[in-house]
């Protein structure tokens, strides 16, 4: 499985990005895989490697690159409970500073560079997240009807917040099939219906699950709320999506 550093050109800069895709001279589906807080890691990785096994050109760029290249943060090679605390502390100030506005731009760029590469098909483009990176593939889809055909999101954070550019609000021309894997508890039972309201006045297929036993951040391995289960489950939502998608004939 081929993989690769890459360095995406942004209005505000470059950002290193992580890249892997089949090894077989074929075009294939792009995917932007936007990572958790704890940013661009081995984890995030192995996930784009897994995820182009089945197929896909995927894309995982350092969001925080005005920052600094990944890791932006120095991370334990294990993020315990012990660990959480102190990182957040660090990260917030880094993951708060990415506003709207950044994210929109990037995407342009991130997109763009997936439509450029030789791998990757013409047909549309997928867009998940982890973590605060579901917000970040909302975003981008609804950015760009009818370019990204798939949002994941997964244990999603701010998705629905009281700002004016909250993701929930900013639907009016989503196109996407949506789903979304909660964490017991992500979401308030108002958040959580304020966010269904507005996927349902997209008109667009969309599923909003929650994965019984997990808390926050269950799919990765490399953290304390690790939840095998919860992983597999979000395989075996994610790769019918995909291929409902962005793999159709």
């Amino acid at each position: 499985m081929p993989s690769t550093t890459v360095r995406i050109p942004t209005q505000d800069g470059q950002a290193d990005a992580f890249a892997a895709y089949p090894d077989d001279g074929e075009r294939h589906p792009g995917v932007l895989l936007y990572a958790d807080a704890f940013g661009l890691r081995p984890e995030l990785h192995d996930k784009a490697r897994q995820l182009a096994d089945h197929g896909y050109y995927v894309l995982v760029p350092n969001i925080f690159y005005r920052h600094g290249q990944a890791p932006v943060v120095e991370l334990p090679p294990y993020i315990g409970e012990a660990e959480r605390a102190g990182l957040f502390d660090q990260i917030m100030p880094v993951a708060q500073a990415h506003t709207a506005e950044r994210v929109t731009r990037d995407a342009d760029a991130y997109l763009g560079f997936l439509a450029a590469q030789p791998e990757v098909g013409a047909g549309p483009l997928g867009a998940i997240g982890y973590c605060m990176g579901a917000s970040l593939a909302l975003r981008t889809a609804a950015a760009h009807p009818g370019r990204v055909a798939a949002v994941a999101g997964f244990h999603p954070g701010l998705l629905v917040t009281d700002e004016a550019d909250s993701p929930h609000r900013l639907l009016g021309g989503l196109t996407a099939e949506v789903h979304f894997g909660l964490a017991e508890g992500d979401l308030t039972p108002e958040a959580l219906a304020d966010l269904t309201r507005a996927l349902d006045a997209t008109g667009v297929d969309h599923a909003i699950e929650t994965y019984p036993g997990t808390v926050h951040g269950f799919t990765m391995s490399d953290t304390s709320a690790f939840h095998p289960a919860g992983l597999q489950l979000h395989w075996d939502r994610l790769l019918p999506l995909l291929r409902r998608t962005l793999q159709a004939g």
